[in-house]
């Protein structure tokens, strides 16, 4: 992997608006596809890596174990192993990740509502979304 130059002007202007803007902060921590329905899910509690890939079937487990380690490392998640066999490591919100609920709530109504004016999308449809 190429190193990234941290006195380039992009990481400069990076590091600034990481400092600047809330918005980008927030988005550096839970961007992208996966991050905010790991999250979402676990709002309910502890889960087990196998109860988190249940709920979230259509991501790989390279990118479910990719995105746990990087909200770990971002402190919004811890991961508890227990030396027994087979292993078991259950995941929980840091209270950290807990001060993303309103947020995670907020684009779920967002969504359900959306949805419903969606004229492509049925009520049979939004039976499984959760909310």
């Amino acid at each position: 992997m190429t190193a990234i130059k941290e006195s380039s002007t992009r990481q400069e202007n990076k590091h600034l608006a990481f400092k600047e803007c809330p918005v980008t902060y927030v988005m550096d921590k839970i961007g992208g596809h996966w991050k905010p329905i790991i999250l979402f899910h676990l709002l309910s509690g502890s889960k087990r890596y196998s109860e988190l890939k249940k709920t979230i079937p259509a991501i790989t487990e390279k990118m479910l174990i990719q995105h746990l380690k990087q909200l770990e490392a971002d402190k919004l998640l811890t991961r508890e192993a227990r030396p027994v066999v087979p292993p078991y490591v259950t995941y929980t919100l840091t209270p950290s990740g807990m001060g993303l609920k309103p947020v995670l709530l907020a684009m779920a109504v967002w969504a359900m509502q959306e949805r419903m004016d969606d004229p492509k999308i049925t009520h049979k449809d939004l039976a499984g979304f959760p909310g």
